[in-house]
């Protein structure tokens, strides 16, 4: 069969009508970037990207090198494209501007650029989370509010994970698909189109090490499960927990399961733990379009209106059927107080 390269998938996508020329070249110059990414992040201890930058970001969490670096390469990539307006990352407190010495595009582009950070030195899979809005009509300096819109108005969003393959995952709201990096060639080659989440699925990604900490239905929940065959479940299920959100997500976009990150006492007043704009919304739109689900464990994920730039929620997402159990639990135990 013939291979078909990220650049042909978005020729193909614009004569359908799904995205137009500048979203298109978006989509490029953000895989691009992402190439110089994986680039730095296999070069590991001999590229001198491992370990402690000596900052924190905004978040307040120490940056590794690799933070650093993948934020300078995305941000440096979009400067200069013509497709930006402004451009926001978990890094920084507040969008950065499109320089004035270059032209200005009619998108929005919010990133987080090495998701799971914490496991670069121990050579574990780290990725790279985006999502493209619309910049608002009549905007030219897009502030921090012109990036405040639901995940439901997303025009696109992906992630790519740097493991054993370089791997991305991308959708325009017409179907979720995979692209794998050609090392030899140099390209993003087209490997699963159309990807579908199975509805059910027997396994799960947590951790268990705030279970003291969950509230009542998501301790009924996950008791269910560790319960297995002998209770009421019915079925044994099986835990698995990377702590590294792309990594955790790509298993469920390529066999199922599911993934949550539940409000617990000690992320409570935050709100939860993953960002909405960063993570929360790009995985959702992605987990949806391939048939999954995800909430915020009371309420759908991308009908959020968001208040903040680096506004927390909790977060399940991935196969459908797990997704509402859980989500239901959470209601029922709220219409009971």
């Amino acid at each position: 069969m013939k291979s078909i390269s990220l650049i042909q998938f978005l020729i193909e996508e614009r004569r359908a009508g799904h995205v137009n020329a500048e979203l298109s070249l978006l989509i490029e110059v953000v895989a691009r970037a992402c190439k110089r990414i994986a680039v730095a992040t296999n070069k590991g201890a001999l590229g001198g990207v491992l370990g402690e930058a000596g900052t924190g970001n905004i978040q307040g969490e120490a940056q590794k090198k690799l933070d650093v670096i993948s934020n300078e390469i995305l941000l440096e990539a979009n400067a200069w494209g013509g497709q930006l307006a402004a451009c926001a990352s978990e890094e920084m407190e507040d969008p950065q501007p499109i320089p004035d010495m270059y032209p200005k595009g009619h998108h929005l582009l919010l990133f987080d650029p090495l998701d799971g950070s914490s496991n670069i030195d121990v050579n574990i899979s780290v990725g790279t989370i985006f999502s493209i809005l619309r910049c608002p009509d009549g905007v030219t300096e897009p502030k921090a509010e012109h990036f405040l819109q639901p995940g439901t108005t997303q025009l696109a969003a992906g992630y790519v994970v740097y493991g054993p393959a370089t791997v991305l995952v991308l959708t325009f709201g017409h179907g979720t698909h995979e692209f794998t990096l050609d090392r030899e060639v140099g390209s993003f080659i087209l490997s699963r189109r159309d990807i579908r989440i199975p509805e059910e699925t027997a396994e799960f990604a947590i951790n268990m090490s705030n279970q003291r900490h969950w509230e009542a239905p998501m301790q009924r929940y996950i008791g269910e499960l560790l319960a297995g065959k002998d209770g009421p479940r019915g079925k044994d299920f099986n835990m698995r927990w990377v702590a590294s959100m792309v990594a955790d997500v790509h298993r469920i976009i390529t066999r199922g399961g599911v993934f949550f990150y539940p409000l617990d006492a000690k992320i409570k007043s935050k709100g939860g733990k993953l960002r909405l704009m960063y993570e929360a919304n790009p995985m959702s739109f992605i987990i949806e379009q391939a048939g999954g689900a995800a909430t915020t464990g009371r309420e759908r994920i991308m009908a959020l209106q968001p208040t903040g730039l680096h506004q927390r929620v909790p977060v399940f997402l991935g196969s459908k059927k797990e997704v509402e159990v859980a989500t239901h639990y959470h209601v029922e135990a709220d219409a009971a107080v």
